[in-house]
């Protein structure tokens, strides 16, 4: 039942600050439990670090002790929650998804400001003996801290004494120096007996609170549009022209909030994006694994590196060992070196790849390019890092990571604090999570967070199931499958039985090459990246589609998820230097994503496990399909086998060096478009003899050394 067709005289007055929890509650719902909070007598408050009774469509002590955390509350937990606590309900006519997260109302810090009888916050903060708690908390705090009752009276404390009014009693339940997490059910059971209910009946979690920083001094920047927190006398502009001023401050600031907003409603894509973006760098704000520079270039004091008496005198370059080429000649791009699988410093590469996971995170393009290209540097260098002199020599390495080499270096335990303010971030643990679902990258992931305010993936299922992609409803529904990974051998085996198919639907002339992580070497892979070439041009048009249907009639791909014949539609040729098609990227050959599923089950008791109603063990395996015509199949071999930076510098080189364009479908000169032939299909004579022979050309026809797999493991 509804709260507003309850008609009560519940008295909260006795209760301390509450704070109501918005997620999952629809805004026309949270607009009517404030109402009814007011008209109880309920001190109100939209900080939860004031709160010392929180409520929220909450069943879980998991959930609870996340939301504490998202909101800088400092605590620890007092005990295990009740177990026979009510869960949550939305109550019918709640929509399936949560609702828009409703705006603050700046305003109702306005017009507390602007009353002339409020207490300025730069005035003395001493108290009479007949001054109530209330009254010495009104005169010494900014109003924008105040709760909602505390405003509402502020101009009676200020401008006329009233008698000492007795404590509030805490006689539903000890608050002193603690904070309680409760189901909202508590609030509706209450409006409709008239009295409050039992807390512990309701209650989900319950901790101690430690002493934190004052809200009002917290380092998160201003808002964008910062309100004057002046006292000055009240004006008639205030309002609009011919309305009489509200008496309640509530209706004021509603009244003026309906005449300046505009409706939230039919957001652009680019808008809500915008939205979610600046909703991040807040939250993520001056924060050690983030760049600040770029929001305030004079936040941080510039620090210097130590350097000995004997480094000094000595000279650095006699500390250092012998450089390899690639420095002394200063070769920037990672496709010019050799990066071996096993690097000397991996230790401190995985440091800084955390930071770089917090960066793509947070939506800093930027420092992920940057943390790349210093990590590929490092893990190419042969010798194991003994001072800051050596990374400094390192193209792609600056004075950033010669820092945290030096923290990394001087730590007992060898960690950087970035990288465990990375792993401790309740917020980043979130964005992680969301972010390893197949088929969400990190902007879903945050838009999952700060639009959706989805936490983990219950909400994803309850709330916002069937607003997912199918990608990514496959993507949650094996989460824990994908996450699983390939040893080598279970990827060679994936690989003949596709190998099969396509022989099948064509001829013995197939061929298909592993690449990805299993080529580079790697003991385990997340998933399994397979090539399929024929010489005959004609024979992989379409291709994809047949091979994808010949698996799914013996059973092994259990869901296609996508199956692109883009290459086919444009007859096979390299993708054009000017292209009408937005966001392109590296690969636009044809291709299947599948999930697979092994085949027959494995016997146990000498009996098949196979069979109508038995379900099978095997995990679900994550299976790209990729289809190369012969004349360019040295590009896509290439391309889908080096690493993620190893790739990037390839067409950076290209671009930067021989003015062309290079992706996996071949390469075009930059201004004519011309296709540039490197493998040498245009003469039937000297066309590749397999895939392998047909990479290396491409790399004497860039102008590079050719490169083994094993050596291309930029991380």
């Amino acid at each position: 039942m509804a709260i507003s067709s309850i008609s009560s005289k519940l008295d909260l007055s006795t209760f301390p600050n509450i704070y109501v929890l918005q997620a999952h509650v629809p805004v026309a719902e949270l607009h009517d439990i404030e109402q009814h909070l007011i008209k109880s007598g309920a001190s109100l408050t939209y900080d939860i670090r004031e709160a010392r009774l929180v409520l929220g469509y909450i069943s879980k002590p998991r959930r609870a002790k996340f939301e504490l955390q998202a909101g800088n509350v400092m605590f620890k937990p007092m005990g295990p929650s009740n177990p026979h606590a009510v869960s949550p309900t939305l109550g019918p006519g709640s929509p399936a998804l949560p609702p828009v997260k409703r705006r603050k109302l700046q305003d109702i810090e306005t017009d507390l400001t602007t009353d002339d009888s409020t207490a300025s916050e730069h005035e003395d903060s001493s108290t009479t003996g007949s001054q109530t708690k209330a009254e010495a908390e009104a005169e010494t705090e900014p109003l924008s801290q105040l709760s909602i009752s505390q405003a509402s009276t502020s101009q009676t404390i200020a401008s006329s004494p009233s008698p000492e009014q007795p404590p509030r009693s805490c006689a539903q339940g000890d608050f002193a120096n603690r904070v309680k997490v409760v189901c909202l059910q508590w609030l509706k059971d209450s409006v409709h007996q008239g009295q409050p209910q039992d807390i512990q009946n309701y209650l989900v979690y319950e901790a101690e609170l430690l002493p934190s920083q004052p809200a009002w001094q917290s380092t998160r920047p201003p808002a964008a549009e910062p309100v004057s927190l002046e006292a000055g006398p009240k004006t008639q502009s205030m309002v609009a022209p011919g309305d009489d001023i509200p008496r309640d401050i509530i209706d004021r600031a509603k009244a003026e909030a309906k005449s300046k907003s505009k409706p939230r409603t039919n957001f652009s894509r680019a808008a809500k994006r915008d939205r979610v973006s600046d909703a991040a760098k807040r939250d993520f704000f001056n924060r050690s694994f983030t760049s600040t520079t770029s929001q305030d270039p004079w936040s941080q004091r510039t620090r210097l590196l130590r350097q000995t008496t004997s480094e000094h005198e000595e000279g650095v370059s006699a500390t250092l060992p012998p450089m390899p080429d690639w420095v002394l000649q200063n070769k920037v791009y990672s496709c010019e070196r050799a990066t071996p699988l096993n690097s000397p410093n991996e230790a401190f590469i995985a440091q800084l790849k955390e930071i770089r996971t917090a960066r793509l995170l947070t939506n800093d393009e930027i420092g992920v390019r940057a943390y790349s290209t210093s990590i590929a540097s490092l893990a190419a260098y042969p010798h194991q890092i003994q001072n800051t002199g050596e990374i400094l020599a390192l193209p792609g390495c600056d004075q950033k990571i010669a820092h945290l080499f030096h923290e990394w270096q001087a730590s007992p335990d060898h960690r950087i604090q970035a990288a465990k303010d990375v792993a401790d971030d309740p917020v980043l643990k979130v964005l992680r999570l969301f972010y390893e679902i197949w088929g969400v990258g990190a902007t879903t992931a945050r838009e999952f967070y700060y639009e959706k305010r989805w936490r983990d993936l219950d909400d994803i299922v309850e709330f916002g199931w069937h607003s997912l992609s199918r990608v990514q409803q496959i993507g949650v529904k094996y989460y824990d499958e994908f996450l699983l990974k390939l040893p080598r051998a279970e990827v060679e085996t994936i690989a003949g039985v596709v190998r099969r198919h396509a022989q099948k639907v064509v001829d013995e002339r197939i061929q298909c090459v592993i690449v990805g992580g299993y080529r580079r070497g790697k003991a385990e892979s997340g998933d399994v990246d397979l090539i399929l070439s024929h010489p005959e041009q004609r024979a992989t048009a379409g291709l994809v589609d047949k091979v994808v249907r010949s698996l799914e009639q013996e059973g092994w791909i259990t869901h296609t998820l996508t199956l692109n014949l883009t290459n086919t539609k444009r007859g096979q040729e390299t993708l054009p230097y000017i292209t009408n098609t937005k966001g392109a990227g590296f690969d636009t050959l044809d291709k299947a994503l599948v999930v697979w599923q092994a085949q027959p089950f494995p016997k146990q008791g000498g009996n098949e496990m196979q069979g109508k109603g038995v379900k099978n063990p095997n995990p679900h395996r994550r299976v790209d399909i990729i289809i190369s015509p012969w004349r360019t199949v040295g590009c896509a071999v290439a391309g889908w086998t080096s690493g993620t930076t190893f790739q990037r510098d390839l067409r950076r080189y290209a671009k930067r060096v021989k003015g062309w364009k290079f992706d996996s479908s071949g390469v075009r000169e930059r201004g004519s478009g011309r296709w540039i032939d490197l493998e040498g299909w245009a003469n039937p004579r000297t066309r590749s003899k397999d895939p392998f022979e047909a990479e290396k050309r491409v790399f004497e026809g860039l102008g590079l050394q050719y490169r083994e797999p094993w050596d291309r493991c930029t991380g």
